[in-house]
C-alpha cells in the first residue's frame, strides 16, 4: 500500500491530476502506519508483520 501510494503521488505530480495526487497521500500515510505497527510487533489485520 505505501508503494502504490508514493507510485501514484509521483504519477498525479507529473500528470497534474490532483485526485492521484489526493489518493496517493492517503494510501501513503495508511501504509506507513501500517508498516510501523506491524514492525512494532502488533498483529495488523490478523498478521503479526505486515510488509
Amino acid at each position: 500500500m505505501l508503494l502504490l501510494g508514493i507510485i501514484l503521488l509521483v504519477v498525479g505530480f507529473i500528470t497534474g491530476i490532483s485526485i492521484l495526487w489526493t489518493i496517493g497521500i492517503i494510501l501513503a500515510v495508511i501504509g506507513a502506519i501500517l508498516w510501523i505497527m506491524g514492525s512494532m510487533g502488533h498483529a495488523v489485520a490478523g498478521r503479526r508483520h505486515y510488509w
